[in-house]
């Protein structure tokens, strides 16, 4: 019997540590970049797969990462796992009654962003399918009818990511995407469930086309129904009964590996029964805020990471690139997507600077397109160009969807005030006579003497107060001679008073200098400042703080710095 010696053991544990952290830490970097952080995890896999590490160091590649053997089926069978239960998460997160609110909308979105680049592509395959990559032994109309199809399904789990880092998921905008491409990919996977069948490799041998089609239908249809109506009543009793979070936690993604496991068997992908299986359950009252935070949190920084990460190993981009099929296929597929869903959608109300948001959402088609290709690869229907072309086209749609979406809808994020917090801004220990010294020393740690003079004798300071006691005092000034914030923090153990209007001592001074051309970007790092020391407990862990890595790791961890993160302002 067949099984991992403790060599690959070994090995395993070393090249999953490696991806995670990789991962990890280009997510971060492009969270930064106001990116989505899906784009720097894939970029790891890239990074340390064929493309790059494969012709640098080989041998690193081919140990950590084989293309086949026992090693290999150990991270593709957690990439599937990861992407399941990322799907599950997904599905806790959607509110059915908006859903069925906007049902016209979703279904009008998703049948037009199926039908429109279909159409395209299929008129493009038909008269040129050797052009496109077809091989010269397959049947050209099952090329075209597969080049369609492709070109034609979205990308659920990375229009899921999306819309989740930008902070539209409970928006209409990101209810809707998520609905139209739910429709749109059971449509995709239907139909290539016809193609597969003429090929003869079903993913279930027993089950014909037909067959896959109406179970697929009567799955959806009794999880949603019957489903969510036992699960309403079944989660009061694991709560009841089990220990919490953990019994409800296991439940869960118990159920969500079964639901996978049953929609994988019929013939369809195995993320549309975890998904299906988590808007069931999210649906329920009875599932806690708490517990849909942990799984989140757990799912979102260690599962979907390895799983975006290891889409990357999987390709070469720079092997048999050709330009000409890249730009057809990149053409086809964004016109007609991008057209079909945003027509859609303004002719059913909506405006027309989020009908081309919600365009450019469905736009993206991510690994959905990779997996379709990759399935006609092996079944001889394209040749490698084709499919590297298809990959390409998923990675660029995924890498415009996101800056397209903040850009037609004239959003950005919300500024962080630590972002402006220079290191010799910090300090431990505040012991001035009064206000007007503490913010002296403040402002001469961050601005250069004739600015800091300027700030305290010849700026207009105003005094805000935050915190659940107000013993935050936020210090803000405009000046014209800064260009860019400059910021200060100092903790002041015994107190400072700040005059008679102060209801307590200040505990925590903040001083923010800004441009004073621009009072919104003033305004918003206030807000910042606000939203982040809102609550006794993050208070506490600042006024704890040691130095300024300690500070900035105390704000940027406690709840309210994560609600602060996930406001957005428009411009």
């Amino acid at each position: 019997m067949a099984h991992l010696s403790p060599h690959d053991i070994t090995i395993v544990f070393l090249s999953l540590g490696v991806l995670l952290v990789s991962a990890r830490l280009l997510g971060e970097l492009f969270h930064r970049l106001s990116q989505p952080p899906v784009v720097g995890e894939l970029l790891a896999g890239v990074l340390l797969g064929p493309t790059l590490m494969g012709r640098v160091w080989p041998q690193f590649t081919q140990t950590l990462f084989p293309a086949e053997g026992p090693r290999s089926a150990v991270l593709d069978s957690l990439s599937a796992i990861a992407i399941a239960l990322f799907l599950l998460v997904a599905g806790l997160e959607v509110q059915l009654s908006t859903i069925w609110r906007r049902g016209r909308t979703s279904l009008a979105v998703a049948l037009a962003g199926f039908a429109v680049p279909f159409a395209l592509a299929l008129a493009a395959a038909w008269m040129f399918p050797y052009s496109l990559g077809c091989e010269r032994d397959a049947h050209p109309r099952v090329f075209a009818l597969f080049f369609a199809t492709a070109l034609s399904i979205s990308a659920l789990p990375h229009i899921t990511r999306t819309v989740i880092d930008l902070h539209l998921f409970r928006s209409d905008l990101g209810t809707i995407a998520i609905a139209a491409a739910l429709f749109n990919d059971l449509v995709g996977w239907m139909v290539f469930a016809v193609i597969v069948g003429i090929l003869g490799g079903g993913t279930n041998p027993a089950l014909d086309v037909t067959a896959t089609i109406l179970l697929t239908l009567l799955s959806a249809t009794l999880m949603l129904t019957v489903g969510r109506w036992l699960l309403h009543r079944v989660l009061p009793l694991v709560q009841a009964h089990t220990s919490w979070p953990g019994g409800i936690i296991g439940f869960a993604v118990s159920l969500a590996l079964l639901a996978a496991a049953l929609t994988e068997w019929i013939g369809i992908h195995a993320v549309f029964g975890a998904f299906l299986l988590g808007v069931a359950m999210g649906d329920s009252p009875h599932l806690r805020a708490q517990t849909r935070r942990t799984i989140l949190d757990f799912v979102s920084f260690i599962f979907a990471p390895l799983f975006f990460a290891s889409l990357g190993l999987r390709i070469d981009f720079a092997a048999k690139f050709d330009l000409p099929i890249v730009l057809t296929v990149l053409v086809i597929a964004c016109a007609g997507k991008l057209l079909g869903c945003s027509l859609a959608a303004r002719l059913t109300g909506m405006e027309w600077n989020t009908s081309w948001a919600l365009g450019f959402a469905m736009n993206s088609r991510g690994s959905m397109a990779i997996i379709l290709g990759l399935l006609a690869l092996q079944n001889g229907l394209i040749r490698q160009r084709m499919f590297e072309a298809l990959v390409i086209m998923a990675a660029v749609t995924m890498l415009i969807s996101a800056p397209a979406i903040r850009w037609v809808l004239g959003r950005r994020r919300l500024p962080r005030f630590t972002a402006f917090l220079a290191k010799n801004g910090f300090h431990r220990s505040l012991r001035p006579a009064n206000r007007w010294q503490a913010m002296e020393v403040l402002a001469a740690s961050v601005l250069p003497p004739e600015e800091a003079d300027s700030t305290l004798w010849g700026g207009d300071v105003r005094v805000e107060w935050a915190g659940p006691n107000q013993e935050v005092a936020v210090c803000l000034v405009g000046l014209p001679s800064v260009s860019v914030p400059h910021v200060a923090v100092g903790l002041a153990p015994k107190g400072i008073d700040f005059g008679p209007l102060a209801e307590t001592l200040a505990r925590i001074v903040v001083f923010v200098a800004t441009p004073m051309r621009k009072p919104d970007l003033e305004a918003a790092i206030e807000e910042d400042i606000v939203a982040s020391l809102a609550s006794e407990r993050a208070v506490g862990e600042a006024r704890a703080a040691a130095n300024w890595t300690e500070f900035l790791a105390a704000v940027r961890t406690s709840e309210d710095a994560q609600a602060a993160r996930t406001s957005e302002v428009e411009v």
